[in-house]
């Protein structure tokens, strides 16, 4: 297996890994309150909390500091934007998770997330190329 090939696939664990760790251990009540808000300090600290555990991933791959400084940065913003969509449609739709709605949303939100790492790995990949 090329080692370009082998590193991404280790970057995609990594982040699927810390991807679950900030999504459903270390979300405290303040991240989980009035999320339908777009000023929301606990949607704040949570997208850091990605951002920061992100910056972990790439730096043991070996990553520029450059980049990961730069990804990093962007995902952090992206996911206070995907959950901020997920929060507002949620609260305007009503939906609990007795809702077939508030699971279609749910798993738009994960595939939103899932994807920003596919691209993060890409430009990862584009610039070590």
């Amino acid at each position: 297996m090329p080692q370009a090939l082998q590193t991404a696939l280790i970057l995609l664990v990594a982040l699927q890994v810390k991807h679950m760790v900030a999504d459903f251990f270390l979300q405290t009540p303040r991240m989980l309150v009035d999320r339908a808000r777009y000023i929301h300090l606990g949607r704040t600290q949570h997208a850091a909390i990605h951002g920061g555990l992100s910056v972990v991933s790439f730096v043991v791959i070996g990553a520029p500091l450059s980049l990961v400084v730069i990804l990093c940065a962007v995902e952090t913003v992206v996911h206070f934007h995907i959950d901020f969509v997920k929060a507002r449609h949620s609260d305007a739709a009503g939906h609990t998770p007795v809702d077939s709605g508030y699971w279609r949303a749910f798993g738009l939100d994960q595939l939103a997330h899932q994807l920003t790492y596919v691209a993060m790995i890409w430009a990862w990949a584009y610039s070590v190329a």
